[in-house]
């Protein structure tokens, strides 16, 4: 017999992530000793010799519950189970930068960038699934994101790369029933302090109550529609942003009037940023206010925004300059 059909798909996931790493490469894998990422590790474990590939497993300590580093410990040891070597720890400190969620997150990419370039990994494997990205698309509609937001998390960037996009947690779940392996389930994850576990456990399941089954499956699917048109939207912009800064410094109001909505927010994005504007701080709302000066001109002063950057129109120019002395 073969393998269970949960486990099949994630292998198959595993495979087609690692389609064109090099033989003889690390690949690791972000594991909490959750039901996601404990799958995705044992089915790394199974892929990666099969690949040619070496796979290791990284288990980070947040510090944030008693008894955090035990388990940490405990994750790290299942490598010897996994076939995955190097197996390590990687404690961290979280600040309050952004609330709990977003300090978490930052110092947990933090460590996995210092363990992936310390110990040479081509590729580090994270373990979001499909319903992670439908939860993601929901909590970016209801802030009035734009498509490039509602385009969900990337299957891939920089080292990292997410093979179970399109697989969902019942999956990952029922692979580790077949293969013997316990998750630990983490109790922030029914904290409904936390905004995506409210989304988790009222939002989407009140949506398919009333809308009926298949609404994870479908947020997760307008999010792949989303990347599509954003990724299209986004070299236009470039190409046009390429060619207003050949003709000097700023942008001509005359060349941006004539764009779509779409584009032209695009490129006076790319043209703040350009200029030092907070990439972290600058919104939809900044960009709004700075095609006002070009859609609706009225004679408005300084735009300023976020990072000591402002924006002024003179002689049919827009000009990003610094206002920090």
């Amino acid at each position: 017999m073969g393998p269970h059909p949960a486990v099949a798909e994630i292998r198959r996931a595993v495979r087609l992530a690692l389609d064109g790493v090099p033989r003889d490469a690390l690949v690791l894998v972000a594991c909490s000793g959750g039901g996601d990422s404990l799958a995705l590790a044992a089915c790394l474990g199974f892929v990666a010799p099969r690949m040619g590939v070496r796979g290791g497993l990284l288990s980070v300590d947040h510090g944030l519950q008693e008894g955090s580093a035990e388990r940490a410990r405990q994750v790290a040891e299942l490598g010897d189970r996994l076939g995955l070597a190097p197996a390590e720890v990687l404690t961290v400190v979280v600040g309050g930068e952004g609330g709990p969620e977003a300090a978490a997150r930052s110092a947990r990419y933090g460590a996995l960038d210092e363990a992936a370039e310390r110990l040479g990994a081509h590729v580090v494997l994270l373990g979001h699934t499909l319903n992670d990205q439908a939860e993601t698309v929901l909590m970016r509609l209801a802030r009035g994101s734009g498509t490039r937001s509602l385009a969900g998390m990337p299957a891939g960037f920089g080292v990292y790369r997410r093979p179970l996009l399109k697989i969902t947690r019942e999956a990952t779940r029922a692979a580790c029933d077949a293969l013997g392996l316990k998750p630990w389930d983490d109790p922030h994850n029914e904290d409904p302090a936390y905004t995506r576990v409210r989304v988790r456990h009222d939002v989407l399941p009140a949506m398919e109550q009333a809308l009926g089954p298949g609404v994870t499956e479908a947020l997760a699917r307008t999010a792949g529609l989303c990347r599509d048109d954003a990724d299209a939207l986004d070299v236009w912009a470039d190409e046009v942003y390429a060619q207003v800064r050949e003709l000097g410094e700023g942008l001509r109001v005359e060349t941006l009037r004539d764009l779509p909505a779409a584009i032209r927010r695009r490129v006076i994005l790319r043209a703040a940023l350009a200029a030092g504007a907070a990439a972290s701080a600058l919104g939809a709302v900044h960009v709004e206010q700075v095609e006002r000066l070009v859609t609706e001109w009225r004679g408005q002063r300084l735009v300023e925004l976020p990072g000591g950057v402002g924006v002024v129109r003179r002689y049919g120019t827009l000009i990003f300059a610094s206002t920090v002395s």
